[in-house]
Protein backbone atom coordinates (compact mmCIF):
# COMPACT_ATOMS: atom_id res chain seq x y z
CA UNK A 1 0.00 0.00 0.00
CA UNK A 2 1.04 3.72 -0.53
CA UNK A 3 1.44 6.42 2.11
CA UNK A 4 2.61 9.60 2.16
CA UNK A 5 3.82 10.79 6.19
CA UNK A 6 2.96 14.46 6.80
CA UNK A 7 5.10 16.67 9.10
CA UNK A 8 3.94 15.36 12.64
CA UNK A 9 4.67 11.99 11.47
CA UNK A 10 1.25 10.52 10.54
CA UNK A 11 0.87 8.07 7.76
CA UNK A 12 -1.58 8.69 5.13
CA UNK A 13 -2.76 6.27 2.99
CA UNK A 14 -3.69 7.08 -0.76
CA UNK A 15 -4.56 5.51 -4.39
CA UNK A 16 -3.15 6.49 -7.02
CA UNK A 17 -4.77 5.44 -10.61
CA UNK A 18 -3.94 5.98 -13.94
CA UNK A 19 -2.20 9.32 -15.46
CA UNK A 20 -2.83 12.66 -17.03
CA UNK A 21 -3.67 15.63 -15.26
CA UNK A 22 -4.54 15.12 -11.20
CA UNK A 23 -7.53 14.84 -9.71
CA UNK A 24 -7.88 14.40 -5.97
CA UNK A 25 -10.80 13.32 -4.62
CA UNK A 26 -11.47 14.15 -0.49
CA UNK A 27 -14.25 11.61 0.95
CA UNK A 28 -16.30 12.77 3.52
CA UNK A 29 -17.16 11.34 7.29
CA UNK A 30 -17.28 8.80 8.37
CA UNK A 31 -16.07 7.10 4.80
CA UNK A 32 -12.63 6.49 3.52
CA UNK A 33 -10.80 6.58 -0.37
CA UNK A 34 -12.97 3.20 -1.67
CA UNK A 35 -16.03 5.68 -1.28
CA UNK A 36 -14.47 7.17 -4.96
CA UNK A 37 -13.51 4.18 -6.33
CA UNK A 38 -16.19 4.45 -9.20
CA UNK A 39 -14.65 7.90 -10.07
CA UNK A 40 -11.46 6.77 -9.57
CA UNK A 41 -12.06 4.41 -12.89
CA UNK A 42 -14.25 7.10 -14.61
CA UNK A 43 -11.73 9.56 -14.89
CA UNK A 44 -8.45 7.27 -15.00
CA UNK A 45 -10.18 5.94 -17.92
CA UNK A 46 -10.55 8.78 -19.80
CA UNK A 47 -6.83 10.42 -19.27
CA UNK A 48 -6.84 12.28 -15.82
CA UNK A 49 -4.81 10.71 -12.86
CA UNK A 50 -6.92 9.74 -9.92
CA UNK A 51 -5.82 10.14 -6.37
CA UNK A 52 -7.95 9.52 -3.09
CA UNK A 53 -6.08 9.55 0.53
CA UNK A 54 -7.73 8.47 3.40
CA UNK A 55 -8.37 11.19 6.14
CA UNK A 56 -5.93 10.57 8.80
CA UNK A 57 -8.49 8.31 11.96
CA UNK A 58 -10.01 6.81 9.40
CA UNK A 59 -9.50 3.83 6.84
CA UNK A 60 -5.90 2.55 6.47
CA UNK A 61 -4.50 5.77 7.32
CA UNK A 62 -2.89 6.15 11.28
CA UNK A 63 -5.32 6.61 14.14
CA UNK A 64 -3.86 9.36 15.93
CA UNK A 65 -5.64 10.36 19.43
CA UNK A 66 -5.24 14.21 18.22
CA UNK A 67 -4.94 16.25 15.53
CA UNK A 68 -9.18 15.91 14.33
CA UNK A 69 -9.47 19.72 13.26
CA UNK A 70 -9.73 21.34 9.57
CA UNK A 71 -6.50 23.33 9.88
CA UNK A 72 -4.64 19.70 10.11
CA UNK A 73 -6.56 17.90 7.56
CA UNK A 74 -6.29 20.84 5.21
CA UNK A 75 -1.92 20.36 6.06
CA UNK A 76 -2.60 16.47 5.28
CA UNK A 77 -4.04 17.28 1.94
CA UNK A 78 -0.71 20.05 1.65
CA UNK A 79 1.23 17.35 2.72
CA UNK A 80 0.33 14.33 -0.13
CA UNK A 81 -0.40 17.33 -3.08
CA UNK A 82 3.42 18.33 -2.42
CA UNK A 83 4.88 15.07 -1.84
CA UNK A 84 3.21 13.88 -4.98
CA UNK A 85 4.16 17.28 -6.70
CA UNK A 86 0.80 17.55 -7.96
CA UNK A 87 0.43 20.71 -9.76
CA UNK A 88 -2.98 22.20 -11.57
CA UNK A 89 -4.85 20.00 -9.38
CA UNK A 90 -8.77 20.01 -9.50
CA UNK A 91 -10.01 18.98 -5.85
CA UNK A 92 -13.21 16.80 -5.57
CA UNK A 93 -15.19 17.28 -2.29
CA UNK A 94 -17.92 15.43 -0.36
CA UNK A 95 -19.43 16.44 2.26
CA UNK A 96 -16.69 16.94 5.22
CA UNK A 97 -14.31 16.83 3.03
CA UNK A 98 -15.87 19.67 1.30
CA UNK A 99 -14.46 22.28 4.53
CA UNK A 100 -11.06 20.15 3.65
CA UNK A 101 -10.93 21.51 0.56
CA UNK A 102 -12.15 24.99 1.48
CA UNK A 103 -9.60 25.30 4.30
CA UNK A 104 -6.97 23.75 2.15
CA UNK A 105 -7.35 26.83 -0.24
CA UNK A 106 -7.82 28.96 3.09
CA UNK A 107 -4.14 27.91 4.45
CA UNK A 108 -2.21 27.22 1.09
CA UNK A 109 -4.21 28.78 -1.62
CA UNK A 110 -4.32 27.73 -5.24
CA UNK A 111 -0.57 28.01 -6.31
CA UNK A 112 -1.27 23.56 -6.84
CA UNK A 113 -4.89 23.99 -8.00
CA UNK A 114 -7.07 24.96 -11.48
CA UNK A 115 -10.31 23.89 -10.43
CA UNK A 116 -12.64 22.58 -7.22
CA UNK A 117 -15.71 20.53 -7.05
CA UNK A 118 -18.03 20.39 -4.24
CA UNK A 119 -20.67 17.98 -3.83
CA UNK A 120 -23.13 18.01 -0.95
CA UNK A 121 -20.69 20.30 0.75
CA UNK A 122 -21.02 21.32 4.49
CA UNK A 123 -19.19 24.84 3.56
CA UNK A 124 -19.98 27.72 4.98
CA UNK A 125 -21.12 26.64 8.25
CA UNK A 126 -23.73 23.89 9.31
CA UNK A 127 -24.53 24.93 13.14
CA UNK A 128 -27.56 26.70 13.77
CA UNK A 129 -27.02 29.83 15.40
CA UNK A 130 -28.60 33.96 14.89
CA UNK A 131 -26.52 34.42 12.41
CA UNK A 132 -27.33 31.01 10.56
CA UNK A 133 -31.21 30.65 11.13
CA UNK A 134 -30.97 27.18 8.54
CA UNK A 135 -28.55 25.45 9.64
CA UNK A 136 -28.85 22.64 12.08
CA UNK A 137 -29.23 22.77 15.87
CA UNK A 138 -26.67 21.45 18.05
CA UNK A 139 -28.97 19.00 19.67
CA UNK A 140 -28.88 16.73 16.19
CA UNK A 141 -24.78 16.59 16.53
CA UNK A 142 -25.31 15.97 20.36
CA UNK A 143 -27.67 12.76 18.72
CA UNK A 144 -24.80 11.82 16.49
CA UNK A 145 -22.56 11.86 19.10
CA UNK A 146 -24.30 9.68 21.41
CA UNK A 147 -25.08 7.11 18.90
CA UNK A 148 -21.57 6.45 17.96
CA UNK A 149 -20.71 6.05 21.56
CA UNK A 150 -23.54 3.72 22.76
CA UNK A 151 -23.53 1.59 19.81
CA UNK A 152 -21.81 2.35 16.77
CA UNK A 153 -22.05 -0.58 14.62
CA UNK A 154 -25.85 -0.42 14.91
CA UNK A 155 -25.78 4.09 14.35
CA UNK A 156 -23.79 3.35 11.11
CA UNK A 157 -26.35 0.97 10.20
CA UNK A 158 -29.01 3.52 10.75
CA UNK A 159 -27.15 6.29 8.61
CA UNK A 160 -27.11 5.06 5.99
CA UNK A 161 -30.60 4.88 5.40
CA UNK A 162 -30.83 8.36 5.07
CA UNK A 163 -26.71 9.09 4.07
CA UNK A 164 -28.65 7.44 0.72
CA UNK A 165 -32.15 8.28 1.23
CA UNK A 166 -33.51 4.58 1.57
CA UNK A 167 -35.71 6.17 3.33
CA UNK A 168 -37.35 7.57 0.74
CA UNK A 169 -40.41 6.23 -1.87
CA UNK A 170 -38.90 4.57 -5.17
CA UNK A 171 -35.16 4.64 -3.94
CA UNK A 172 -32.90 2.79 -6.17
CA UNK A 173 -30.30 2.14 -3.16
CA UNK A 174 -29.15 -1.27 -2.84
CA UNK A 175 -28.32 -3.29 0.01
CA UNK A 176 -24.68 -3.61 -0.97
CA UNK A 177 -24.14 0.00 -1.24
CA UNK A 178 -25.40 0.19 2.51
CA UNK A 179 -23.23 -2.43 3.72
CA UNK A 180 -20.24 -0.80 2.10
CA UNK A 181 -20.96 2.35 4.40
CA UNK A 182 -20.97 0.10 6.95
CA UNK A 183 -17.89 -1.49 5.99
CA UNK A 184 -16.03 1.99 5.61
CA UNK A 185 -17.69 3.93 8.99
CA UNK A 186 -16.30 0.47 11.27
CA UNK A 187 -13.04 1.07 9.82
CA UNK A 188 -13.23 4.87 11.29
CA UNK A 189 -11.71 5.19 14.69
CA UNK A 190 -14.68 5.73 17.59
CA UNK A 191 -12.25 8.93 18.28
CA UNK A 192 -11.76 10.44 14.63
CA UNK A 193 -15.73 9.84 14.60
CA UNK A 194 -16.72 11.63 17.45
CA UNK A 195 -14.50 14.45 17.31
CA UNK A 196 -15.27 14.97 13.88
CA UNK A 197 -18.85 15.71 14.59
CA UNK A 198 -17.61 18.95 17.02
CA UNK A 199 -15.32 19.74 14.02
CA UNK A 200 -17.80 19.47 11.29
CA UNK A 201 -20.58 21.09 13.17
CA UNK A 202 -18.95 24.85 14.03
CA UNK A 203 -16.15 25.14 11.90
CA UNK A 204 -16.86 28.27 10.30
CA UNK A 205 -15.23 28.36 6.25
CA UNK A 206 -16.52 31.73 5.47
CA UNK A 207 -13.38 33.15 4.87
CA UNK A 208 -11.86 30.04 3.27
CA UNK A 209 -14.51 30.30 0.91
CA UNK A 210 -13.44 34.17 -0.25
CA UNK A 211 -10.29 32.97 -0.90
CA UNK A 212 -11.21 30.90 -3.96
CA UNK A 213 -10.21 32.21 -7.38
CA UNK A 214 -10.66 29.66 -9.47
CA UNK A 215 -13.44 27.85 -11.37
CA UNK A 216 -15.82 25.83 -8.47
CA UNK A 217 -18.76 23.65 -9.26
CA UNK A 218 -20.79 22.38 -6.60
CA UNK A 219 -23.43 20.41 -6.64
CA UNK A 220 -25.44 19.32 -4.22
CA UNK A 221 -29.01 17.22 -3.59
CA UNK A 222 -32.32 19.23 -2.96
CA UNK A 223 -33.48 16.48 -0.62
CA UNK A 224 -30.27 16.27 1.42
CA UNK A 225 -30.56 14.78 4.90
CA UNK A 226 -27.43 15.07 6.20
CA UNK A 227 -26.44 18.80 5.16
CA UNK A 228 -29.03 20.91 4.31
CA UNK A 229 -28.42 22.77 1.11
CA UNK A 230 -29.97 26.14 2.11
CA UNK A 231 -27.31 26.56 4.97
CA UNK A 232 -24.87 24.79 2.49
CA UNK A 233 -24.13 24.85 -0.92
CA UNK A 234 -26.79 27.63 -1.87
CA UNK A 235 -24.98 29.64 0.51
CA UNK A 236 -21.23 28.81 -0.62
CA UNK A 237 -22.37 30.02 -4.22
CA UNK A 238 -22.94 33.00 -3.29
CA UNK A 239 -19.40 33.65 -1.30
CA UNK A 240 -17.27 31.71 -4.01
CA UNK A 241 -16.35 34.17 -6.39
CA UNK A 242 -16.47 31.75 -9.86
CA UNK A 243 -18.83 29.23 -8.81
CA UNK A 244 -21.28 27.16 -10.40
CA UNK A 245 -24.88 25.34 -8.69
CA UNK A 246 -26.29 22.24 -9.75
CA UNK A 247 -28.99 21.02 -8.00
CA UNK A 248 -30.02 17.44 -8.34
CA UNK A 249 -33.97 17.14 -7.96
CA UNK A 250 -34.44 14.61 -5.39
CA UNK A 251 -30.75 14.13 -4.74
CA UNK A 252 -29.65 12.49 -1.63
CA UNK A 253 -26.24 12.91 0.34
CA UNK A 254 -24.40 10.23 -1.24
CA UNK A 255 -25.84 10.90 -4.71
CA UNK A 256 -22.03 10.26 -6.45
CA UNK A 257 -22.98 6.60 -5.04
CA UNK A 258 -26.96 5.88 -5.74
CA UNK A 259 -27.90 4.36 -9.05
CA UNK A 260 -28.88 7.49 -11.13
CA UNK A 261 -27.57 9.89 -9.83
CA UNK A 262 -24.24 8.49 -9.86
CA UNK A 263 -24.53 8.74 -13.60
CA UNK A 264 -25.29 12.15 -13.57
CA UNK A 265 -22.79 12.88 -11.36
CA UNK A 266 -20.17 11.47 -13.29
CA UNK A 267 -21.50 12.95 -16.52
CA UNK A 268 -21.04 16.41 -15.08
CA UNK A 269 -18.11 15.66 -13.41
CA UNK A 270 -16.22 14.69 -17.01
CA UNK A 271 -17.73 17.61 -18.78
CA UNK A 272 -16.53 19.98 -15.85
CA UNK A 273 -12.66 17.97 -15.84
CA UNK A 274 -12.98 18.90 -19.27
CA UNK A 275 -13.79 22.38 -19.66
Amino acid sequence: MTFVTTRDGTDIFYKDWGSGPPVVFIHGWPLNADAWEDQMKLVADNGFRGIAHDRRGHGRSDQPWTGYDFDTFADDLHDLIEALDLRDVTLVAHSMGGGELARYIGRHGTARVGKAVMVGAIPPVMLKSDSNPEGTPQKVFDTLKDGILNERSQFWMDTAEMFYGANRPGNKVTDGLKQSFWLMAMQESIEAAVACVDAFSATDFTEDLRKFDIPTLLIHGDDDQVVPIDAASKKAAEIIPDATLKIYEGGAHGLANVPGTKDCFNKDLLSFLRS
